[in-house]
């Protein structure tokens, strides 16, 4: 192995250009902008690199999706997942530099889109070249699926999975993206929550009235405020019936892993410009809240007028988004039915719900996996420290399509750093992330190989 990471040293550097000419090219799935393009660039870019390549439509009207495969020496697949879609870049006066104008500075690459998804997609085409140079091939095959919807809530994958079960066929998956902790331990984490994302909408005269009239007049502000505050208590229990009855409990294994996450909570607070956290947790309560429980969460509100100055207003129309986090084995069409029983059983029958992205099921990698510990042990091997092992992230993504659907155990590794600022102004990855995390990439290949 060695040489192959020595390869990896002698060669990062074009393979940080190759980075650089990703970001330059915008790819904003929300907005429209730059997709076809970015499809493009990144095909030729998986070919120079010797991988055979397929652009496929997606189910419907959906962005394209790119295909690629690799031969190896055994017959172990290894499948990759990514996605060639970023987030807007606005606000844009809060950027140091021009979004889509990679820039290097103290070690580090700042860029939209050089964490989410760009840096690992690179790094993982630098491991392959690494084999490919040293000896001549791959220690397994590999596959690529690179989505161009995951920051729209990957609206197409679950049926293009679905209908194309053969040609994903494979040993073991990696997901989009990971990294390491403050204290640069390598995470290996096994899953993620699922989640039901909605808006809420009250309305009422057929038209803004002047204030005085609230005597007489319905405020759908009120309407939508009394709903909200039905959803949940001062305790942060959720109220919904039925909202808790599919969560499994935790087994000792996952509990046992949750404990052994480090965490620093003044660090955590501190970086978040908090006293405390929900309900004062600590340590271990934290810990679970944070990867294993589910949420309701109130994204946004809006409603009358919210300018400088004073307007009295009585709005005719309010409206709320929330997402709720699930765990297995909560479904969110079974969460949104039970939303809708309760705002009806509540007095609430007026509020409509829409579901703005298509819901996630939650996903899970048992801990006892053989891919999990062959993540860890490589982990282990190229980072010099023990690895943190997490049963889940506290955020969402497809992943249910992968280890249900396809049945894959799916690891999250990567090259971020806590400090990336994904979907934020100024996103970055450090560049020794971006060289350990193709090593590691290397290196899961090499243990699966020899498994």
């Amino acid at each position: 192995m060695q040489r192959i990471y020595d390869y990896i040293d002698a060669h990062w550097l074009e393979a940080v250009e190759d980075l650089k000419r990703l970001c330059r090219q915008p790819s904003i799935s929300a907005q429209g902008v730059g997709m076809s393009e970015m499809v493009q660039l990144l095909a030729h870019m998986m070919r120079d690199y010797g991988i055979g390549v397929q652009v496929l439509p997606g189910p419907g009207d959906g962005y394209p999706l790119l295909y690629g495969e690799f031969g190896g020496e055994s017959s172990k697949t290894l499948l990759f997942y990514n996605h060639y879609d970023v987030q807007p870049p606005e606000p844009l006066e809060q950027w140091t530099t021009p979004p889509f104008e990679p820039t290097e500075y103290e070690g580090n690459l700042r860029a939209r889109g050089v964490s989410d998804n760009k840096g690992d997609i690179v790094a993982r085409l630098l491991a392959l070249k690494a084999y490919q140079e040293v000896r001549g091939k791959l220690p397994v095959s590999i596959k690529f699926i690179i989505e161009g919807e995951e920051e729209i809530g990957s609206p197409n994958i679950a049926a293009f999975i679905e209908h194309n079960r053969q040609l994903l066929q494979a040993d073991a998956c990696i997901w989009e993206c990971g990294g390491v902790n403050w204290r640069n331990e390598p995470i290996v984490s096994l899953g993620l929550k699922g989640i039901l994302y909605v808006q809420l909408e009250v309305r009422g005269a057929a038209q803004d009235l002047h204030s005085s009239m609230a005597a007489v007049v319905p405020n759908p502000a009120w309407r939508l405020v009394w709903a909200l505050a039905s959803l949940k208590d001062m305790d942060e229990n959720i109220l919904i019936d039925g909202f808790y009855d599919k969560v499994m409990t935790p087994d000792k294994k996952e509990l046992d892993a949750i404990e052994a996450i480090p965490l620093d909570e003044e660090q955590t607070r501190q970086s978040l410009g908090l006293e405390t956290f929900v309900k004062s947790v600590t340590g271990f309560e934290y810990k679970k809240r944070h990867a294993l429980e589910p949420t309701c969460n109130i994204c946004g509100l809006d409603s009358g007028y919210t300018g400088p100055g004073s307007k009295t207003v009585l709005p005719c129309h309010a409206s709320a988004k929330l997402d709720f986090r699930l765990v297995p084995d909560q479904r969110p069409d079974d969460i949104l039915a039970k939303l809708r029983r309760h705002l009806d059983s509540h007095g609430f029958s007026d509020i409509t719900i829409a579901p703005q992205v298509e819901g996630e099921n939650p996903a899970r990698t048992s801990l006892d996996s053989p891919f999990a510990g062959i993540a860890v042990d490589a982990a282990r091997e190229v980072y010099g420290v023990e690895p943190v092992i997490s049963p889940s992230m506290a955020g969402s993504g497809p992943m249910y399509s992968f280890t249900d659907t396809l049945g894959l155990p799916t690891v999250l590794i990567g090259v971020m750093y806590p400090g990336s600022r994904p979907h934020a102004p100024d996103e970055h990855i450090r560049l020794t992330d971006f060289v350990l995390g193709a090593k590691h990439i290397a290196a899961i290949m090499e243990h699966m190989a020899t498994a």
